[in-house]
Parts: structure tokens; sequence; C-alpha cells
């Protein structure tokens, strides 16, 4: 027989409940109003910062977008993050938008947001260094570094203390850029196909006898680095606080680069180079939903998210941006991207980092 409840007891109770259901229907009442979706994304680190910016935040809000993101590497993005929990992927590349499409129960569109060619950011004492030698060499106030002598250096064993004369940087090291970690990031995936295109003679690898020629050259481009990053943001930051002594000359995005001039994090000695050739990467999102899909469509055509992209330093589909951004902080950069490398195609790329992966044991 049920217990009867006190008559005060049973009046909190019904306030309780009154009380839940005013709450569940004001806060309904407010996402009405407002029009805010809440969308959560996962993203490459170097587009961090352009998801965290107030303006950028702001808005994304005007067109009824309140956007969360976590960060990883792209390879990872594509390979084995759980996407289940996010609205939309946003990785450093096309080639990794394409796996994040190949992967089970996704469906989504792609859309090429922006982009930014590899670079190298370097110092004004190890340009002048590697001038002398032939590496580095400064055109019409740019600085480009010959990925074909790289190659060749890296093959002979080149240390920093083989260079004659070398008061600069009198370190017994290898020669050797800083990268990220080719198993999970993308611009290691990106500079992997550069110096495998060098290595195969300017020629895209297509063929197994390719694969099997350039990995003893490349290989150890990645390996005797040591501990490598698993995204392009934690060099890059050793980079802008250690200075030269640990990582000499780090591969980045142009972006970031650009990204810390409009930031004023760049110190009066910092230098910004170009591998020669580079490749363009494009920066590419990947819907997993309607509401990815509505984001991706924002990012491409908004003129004032495309402002604020370029102000982070990435190339937009209105040039003039990219250009009035540079030109403010006076950061001297290529206009126009003439030597580029073509990657490989996908397949090729992922057994070209498996066999990378496989010389680390």
């Amino acid at each position: 027989m049920p217990v009867p409840v006190p008559a005060a007891v049973a009046g909190v109770l019904v306030l309780a409940a009154v009380a839940t259901v005013l709450v569940v229907r004001s806060g309904s009442d407010v996402q009405a109003q407002t029009g805010v979706t809440t969308l959560r994304g996962v993203v490459g680190s170097e587009k961090q910062a352009f998801f965290q910016d107030a303006d950028v935040k702001a808005a994304l809000r005007k067109h009824g977008f309140d956007v969360s993101v976590d960060s990883a590497g792209s390879r990872e993005i594509a390979t084995s993050v759980d996407l289940g929990k996010y609205d939309f992927a946003f990785p450093s590349s096309t080639t990794a938008a394409d796996k994040v499409l190949n992967r089970p129960q996704v469906t989504g569109k792609k859309y090429a947001v922006f982009s930014s060619p590899l670079a190298i950011a370097t110092f004004q004492p190890i340009v002048d260094l590697l001038s002398a030698t032939g590496i580095a060499k400064q055109v019409n106030g740019v600085w480009y570094f010959n990925i074909r002598k790289y190659v060749d250096l890296a093959k002979a064993g080149w240390r920093w203390t083989n260079i004659r004369g070398n008061t600069t940087y009198p370190v017994n090291k290898r020669i050797l850029i800083t990268t990220t970690d080719p198993r999970t990031s993308n611009s290691a995936a990106m500079f992997l196909s550069i110096v495998t295109y060098v290595a195969n003679h300017n020629s895209v690898v297509q063929s197994a006898a390719d694969e099997k020629k350039v990995l003893p050259l490349v290989a150890p481009l990645f390996v005797n680095q040591g501990y490598t990053d698993n995204s392009s943001e934690g060099p890059f930051d050793d980079y802008l606080s250690l200075g030269m002594g640990k990582s000499p000359m780090v591969n980045i995005y142009e972006a970031q680069f650009v990204d810390a001039a409009v930031r004023h994090k760049l110190k009066p000695d910092m230098v910004l180079m170009y591998p020669s050739p580079t490749i363009q990467s494009e920066h590419t999102l990947v819907s997993l939903n309607g509401n990815g899909d509505k984001l991706g469509q924002l990012l491409s055509t908004d003129p004032e998210l495309q402002r604020l992209a370029a102000r982070h330093g990435f190339r937009t589909q209105d040039d003039r941006l990219f250009t009035n951004t540079v030109n403010q902080r006076k950061v001297p950069v290529a206009t126009t991207i003439l030597d580029v490398a073509n990657p490989p195609t996908y397949d090729t790329l992922e057994r070209l980092l498996d066999a990378v992966s496989k010389s680390y044991r």
C-alpha cells in the first residue's frame, strides 16, 4: 500500500517539477530566439588560432554558429581520430581530406577553404651561412632553399661543422630541417612529397621502382631527427621561444610565420625561407553532417571570414586579402609560388609514409 506523502513535501515536489519544465522550456526558447547552432570540429593545429580568434567567433556567430575545435595531426584526423563526435574535420591537405572521406560511414563533402605553401622558419645568421655554400639564395628579397643540394648533403652525411669557415653555428649536428612526425602530421607528409620528388629527378614518384630508389635517400631526413612532434604547432612554438640553438631550420606552413608576424611574435633575426621546390597545401574542410556542410560553404565564400583567414596568414581566393596582410606587416613573402612539386597519388604517398614509419623501428 503506497505511503502517503505529506502535503508540504508534495508541494515541494510539484514546485520542483514546474521549475524543471520552466528551465527546459527557457533553454529551448533561448536557442530558438538566438538561432545559434553549436558545432564541434577537429582541425590541424595550425588552424586552432583562427578558430579561437574572437573576431572569427563573432563573424561565425552572426551566421548562427558557435564553433569549438580540437586539434590533431592531419594524418591522425584521416586515420585514427574518432569522428563520430564531430560535425566537421579540417585537415591540412586534399590528400588527408580524401582519406577522411574514405573512412567508413563518412559521406560528407569537401571544401578547399584556403591554402598555404610549405616554408622554412629560420634565422638570418643561418641563411647567411647557407648562402655562402649555395644552398640558400635570395631573389627579390625572398629567401629560397635548394632541396636538391639539401638531399645531396644529407646523403653525404654533412654536419654543420663541415661548412668551411662556420663560426655562426659551429655545432656537430647533422644539417637537417626539423619536421613533424610523418606518421601523424600533414606538414611532414608534404615535405616527404617534396624530397621524394627531387630525389626522383624532379619527377613524381609513381612506381614501385621509384619508391625503392628514393626511400634510402629520404627516410634518414626524418629518422635522424630523433623525436618529432605530432603536429606543426609544437616545433614552430619552439622556434619562436627557443631560438636557433635547438632547431636552426623548421618546416612550417607559410601561414604560421605570417600569423606570428601579425601577432608581433617574431624577433628581428627570424627569416622566412621557401624550399625550392615547395608544395601548396590546400587546407580542406570535410563536412560530417548537414551543419558541417553549411560551415564549409560559409568559410569558403564569406568575405569577412576570408579576410580574417588572410589575417592569420592563409592565402584565400581573393589574393588581395593576403597581399594586404603581408604588406601591412612588411613580411617578405613570395608573391607568386612558381616552383611547385606535384605530390604523388594518395596510395603512393601512403606507401611512402608506411615505409618511412618502418624505418623508425
